[in-house]
């Protein structure tokens, strides 16, 4: 009794008959041959000089377009010349993705920071915090981020967006809570703030809940579509010379009070 592996020989082997090699005209081998071991794209004219006399190289090489047409690899030419690529509906399978990680710009860590020790917050009050105009890319890159979201419109005239922080944003941090960010006396520990403060200063300390306040309403349908479809503005600049830094450092978050401190006057990142 013949065994399981020699009954599938035999039955593979009346359901696959092989291939008359004469059937298959050579020049077609020949071409595969070249068009494979070729690592840049041919042109007709170097491949029939290559091929035997007599050889309608443009007939071949149809011919051989059709029948890798339904395969894998497909013929195709190139700027006129002829090369295998991948068939198109497969270009997936040559796809790998990949995380590109890049340093946020110190506009907009300063950005974050109010937006994390300050929240809600709007625009103008990140802007009235930093003294600088705050761009709509540097916004736009933290909503990216994920680790800020709109949470409402502040009660006043404009009724402008308020933001705050996400659940992205104490994972990315290892912060169990907002209220383990680090306050005042941590931060001089580590020497992130200078010993000499301006007279008032404090770092706020942040809340956790997610609830609006009374002076927001709920977002409206299309206030995230809104906000990514503004007017960017002109690149952040100083607003006002006149405003003293000891009076912006009283109401900044401890990364914004180090960033304002470190710049000239003029400058924003």
């Amino acid at each position: 009794m013949a065994s399981l592996a020699e009954r599938r020989i035999e039955e593979v082997g009346e359901e696959v008959s092989p291939v008359d090699p004469i059937a298959r005209p050579e020049e077609l081998r020949l071409l595969e041959a070249l068009l494979f071991a070729s690592g840049e794209p041919i042109d007709q004219a170097t491949l029939a000089k290559r091929m035997p006399d007599g050889v309608d190289i443009k007939a071949a090489l149809a011919q051989l377009q059709a029948e890798y047409a339904p395969r894998g690899v497909n013929l195709v030419r190139v700027a006129n010349k002829w090369t295998f690529r991948t068939a198109g509906d497969l270009a997936w399978l040559m796809t790998r993705e990949s995380t590109e990680t890049r340093k946020l710009s110190r506009a907009a860590i300063e950005v974050l920071a109010i937006i994390a020790y300050h929240q809600p917050v709007t625009r103008a009050e990140i802007e009235e915090i930093r003294g600088v105009v705050t761009s709509k890319g540097t916004i736009d890159v933290l909503l990216e981020t994920g680790w800020i979201r709109p949470r409402g419109r502040r009660k006043t005239p404009g009724r402008p967006l308020t933001f705050g922080t996400t659940d992205g944003f104490l994972s990315q941090f290892s912060l169990e809570a907002l209220g383990d960010l680090p306050g005042l006396e941590e931060l001089k520990g580590t020497g992130l703030l200078d010993s000499r403060l301006p007279t008032g200063f404090s770092v706020p300390s942040p809340s956790d809940d997610a609830a609006l306040r009374e002076d927001e309403d709920p977002l409206e349908p299309g206030d995230t579509l809104e906000l990514l479809l503004a007017p960017a503005v002109e690149p952040e600049a100083v607003a006002s010379e006149s405003a003293e830094p000891e009076a912006r450092s009283s109401e900044t978050g401890p990364e914004a009070a180090e960033g304002d401190e470190a710049k000239p006057e003029g400058q924003d990142d």
